[in-house]
């Protein structure tokens, strides 16, 4: 069945497309592929978990990645364009839709955190934001048109439970769970487009009981009963066990021009000059603002996950906290005065008032219930 044909079924590569995809075809190398298409749905999946958006999101979001490069190649649509139109289609897809900004700040934050540059929130109003939100936009209609508009996606979850249920494992106290996962792991492989549902799910249960030690039914084989293969079921299961066997330590490339230095040899020296440029930078501004990089704000939900797991550089960043968005932004000494002496002036117009933090009207000092901001009012 051809990927972009309609049908409310998950629809499967060809043995043509398994055989050689568009990127393998153009001389990207196959295990290069391997992990460009892991590495994305990484991306995708720690940026649902900071977005907090359902798992069938990021389920979606990277089946819908998968597809896209079994018709495109890298060589053509860049890796994080495609991962940033990937989750924002799936968003809209699955009722959940995020804003674009949100996205494009948290799939930014996450690559810095592997690269180990300073984790710094990109302005909303500068050049590179723009560029970031244009390839956002081309990528999702690219991704529509590339896969005729069919984003149907059938997911196992469902199944897994009833299957569980059936197979009366559900009360099992690591089972269940360790199933789950590796349905989870399995969308960083192409497993998703060359099964159906119902197999994927025989195949994680399957290894699971391994796993645990736990007989399954043979007589009659218990995956008959729900309209799975045999010989699949064990392709499956290896294909799961293949995800921990090998665990990517390079450094990935993101672009075009990344990809062209990964063919010279060149990017893992690049990343690491322009890691140690963007912390040389970001010690200037702090300095500019008086304020020292060790003592940037937090975002919880970032430092709440593992990101870089695998997928990070094996250099780690001077500091793993992020600068946060107000210390961002340089500020040149004469700005600062001219700030100052306007400050200065406008006390002197208005003398005996001061404005308050929201309605921008002039209160007595005397006001009680106009003061400052209110205490621990910036995150």
């Amino acid at each position: 069945m051809s990927v972009s044909s309609l049908s409310l079924r998950n629809p499967l590569l060809t043995p043509a497309q398994i055989s050689a995809s568009p990127s393998e075809t153009l001389g990207l190398p196959a295990d290069l592929e391997a992990e460009m298409r892991a590495y994305g749905c990484h991306l995708i999946e720690a940026a649902g978990i900071v977005l907090r958006v359902p798992q069938v999101v990021m389920a979606c979001a990277q089946i819908l990645f998968q597809r896209f490069y079994y018709v495109a190649s890298f060589q053509d649509f860049s890796l994080r364009s495609t991962v940033l139109g990937a989750l924002f289609l799936a968003c809209k897809v699955e009722e959940s839709p995020q804003s674009i900004r949100n996205i494009i700040n948290v799939v930014d934050i996450l690559v810095k955190r592997d690269r180990g540059y300073p984790e710094i929130v990109a302005d909303g109003y500068d050049s590179e934001f723009y560029e970031r939100k244009n390839e956002m936009v081309i990528s999702e209609l690219q991704i529509l048109r590339r896969l005729g508009f069919n984003v149907q996606v059938e997911l196992p979850y469902g199944l897994l439970v009833n299957y569980l249920r059936s197979l009366e494992l559900t009360d099992h106290p690591r089972l269940p769970q360790l199933a789950w996962n590796y349905l989870n792991d399995l969308l960083r492989t192409p497993t998703y487009l060359c099964f159906q549902p119902e197999t994927i799910a025989c195949g994680v249960i399957y290894l699971a009981a391994y796993e645990c030690d736990v007989p399954l039914p043979t007589s009659p084989p218990w995956w008959t009963i729900f309209d799975a293969n045999g010989q699949d079921v064990v392709m499956v299961a290896k294909a799961t066990i293949a995800i921990y066997l090998h665990r990517p330590s390079r450094v990935v490339p993101l672009d075009h021009d990344e990809l062209s230095m990964y063919v010279a040899g060149t990017l893992a020296d690049h990343v690491a000059a322009e890691r140690d440029r963007r912390w040389e930078k970001a010690r200037v501004e702090a300095e500019v603002e008086s304020i020292p990089p060790d003592s940037a704000g937090t975002q919880r939900d970032l430092a709440a996950i593992d990101v870089s797991a695998g997928y990070g550089s094996s250099v780690s960043s001077p500091t793993s906290q992020p600068l946060s968005r107000a210390h961002s932004r340089s500020r040149s000494p004469l700005r600062a005065q001219q700030q100052q002496h306007q400050h200065q002036q406008h006390q002197h117009q208005h003398h005996g008032y001061r404005r308050g933090p929201v309605h921008h009207q002039p209160r007595k000092q005397g006001n009680s219930a106009g003061g400052g901001p209110p205490e621990n009012s910036h995150r």
